[in-house]
């Protein structure tokens, strides 16, 4: 069973989809399930969906440690074509994870209780997201 799920982001942020991919895999039985997703400047991760704070200070420490392109520290990046947040959104991305497998029992995923599936946008501009899913039953 496969499918695609888009989200539309509108800079750079955390977005969870957790409902989305709740609802698609209802009915299921046990099994595992991997999303992609489909683009070198973005993330998934699975994360705190309790508290908006957790959100913001990731933000915070990723733009701490890889700033923009035009920022003095920054000087040794070539890759300049696509604006001062293309290459470091490839960075983020490089040490981010861009898939995840979670596993499912009775149809639901086995995620904690805080636990959300986020897409994590890297540029600044809006863009539509396309995460890859597949769910293999045991």
């Amino acid at each position: 069973m496969q499918t695609v799920f888009t989200v539309e982001t509108r800079g750079q942020a955390l977005y969870e989809f957790t409902e989305d991919v709740a609802r698609w895999l209802a009915g299921q039985g046990d099994g595992l399930l991997t999303l992609l997703v489909r683009h070198t400047s973005a993330s998934l991760l699975i994360q705190e969906n309790a508290d908006p704070d957790v959100q913001r200070d990731l933000l915070a420490y990723f733009a701490r440690l890889v700033p923009p392109a035009d920022a003095p520290q920054m000087g040794y990046l070539t890759h300049l074509l696509e604006g001062p947040d293309d290459m470091p959104a490839h960075i983020k991305a490089s040490v981010l994870p861009v898939s995840l497998s979670i596993p499912v029992a009775r149809g639901r995923m086995m995620l904690g209780t805080w636990q959300g599936i986020y897409l994590f946008e890297h540029r600044n501009a809006p863009h539509q997201r396309q995460i890859a899913a597949h769910f293999r039953p045991d």
